[in-house]
């Protein structure tokens, strides 16, 4: 795009990409001039210049829903090593990225996020940081009883209603409800690192990425709501994860946002 072509929304989508990214801003775009300067356009004027620059939800809770969008998608390496940087020069630590991306393990599984702390490890050690490492020693209290303690967490967390998905196991595969309160409540939910309310900024956006979640989307955003999130943070996380994962999930996602606002009788 020569100087004369410039749109308003591609200057725009600029000027967020180098305050988010910094010097990388510069080095995205040439990568595609050669092969696919539109696809370089369509990137900083819709993705950057219309969406991330949106107001209603700051970088760093965006970088978080874009992270967990991007893992759930699997073979996206690259775009998380790019994202981690971002992240990081937008105020989150690494080892907040770190643990973002360890909690997703409960909506993802194991391998994509294994593949994708390689992606992060490499963004980290690129600008010369360590993520001190979180590890969790032995908790007395919930060695005492797993599922007591889960469960405790889990009504903490998200009240009855989530006690209620978990009971709704019982007739036909007790254990994996066991499993979920036991591993997913009582141990990951349990970390520290970051809030409950990133938690679930990573957890929709990677639901969201993920598709064909609908029913725990409408979990996970009345548990967001409980955490504090507000109707127009949440409306803005699924906006932000349109350009990651593409129209049809946000859309499937906006349908069940609104199922849930509407039961609350909350408007945006």
């Amino acid at each position: 795009m020569t100087t004369g072509q410039v749109s308003d929304r591609f200057a725009r989508g600029q000027a967020r990409l180098e305050e988010i990214s910094g010097q990388d801003a510069q080095a995205f775009t040439e990568s595609l001039r050669d092969i696919a300067p539109d696809l370089a356009r369509y990137v900083v004027e819709f993705a950057y210049g219309d969406v991330h620059s949106r107001p209603g939800l700051n970088a760093a809770d965006r970088q978080l829903a874009v992270l967990g969008a991007l893992v759930a998608q699997g073979d996206t390496q690259e775009q998380v090593r790019r994202q981690t940087g971002i992240a990081l020069h937008v105020g989150l630590e690494p080892r907040q990225v770190v643990e973002a991306v360890t909690h997703l393990i409960l909506v993802v599984g194991i391998p994509r996020v294994l593949n994708a702390l390689v992606a992060v490890r490499a963004a980290i050690e690129e600008r010369g940081l360590k993520a001190d490492p979180i590890e969790v020693g032995a908790n007395t209290e919930r060695q005492r009883d797993r599922y007591a303690y889960g469960e405790a967490r889990l009504r903490q967390i998200a009240g009855d209603d989530g006690v209620t998905v978990i009971r709704a196991l019982d007739p036909i595969a007790p254990d994996l409800g066991r499993y979920i309160v036991e591993f997913a409540w009582g141990e990951v939910y349990d970390r520290p690192g970051i809030s409950v309310r990133e938690r679930q900024l990573a957890t929709l956006g990677a639901m969201i990425g993920f598709g064909d979640t609908p029913k725990q989307q409408k979990t996970h955003f009345k548990i967001a709501l409980r955490q504090g999130l507000t109707p127009e943070e949440l409306v803005e996380l699924v906006v932000q994860v349109a350009p990651k994962a593409g129209f049809p999930r946000v859309l499937n996602a906006l349908a069940g946002l609104r199922e849930v606002l509407d039961e609350r009788g909350l408007t945006v």
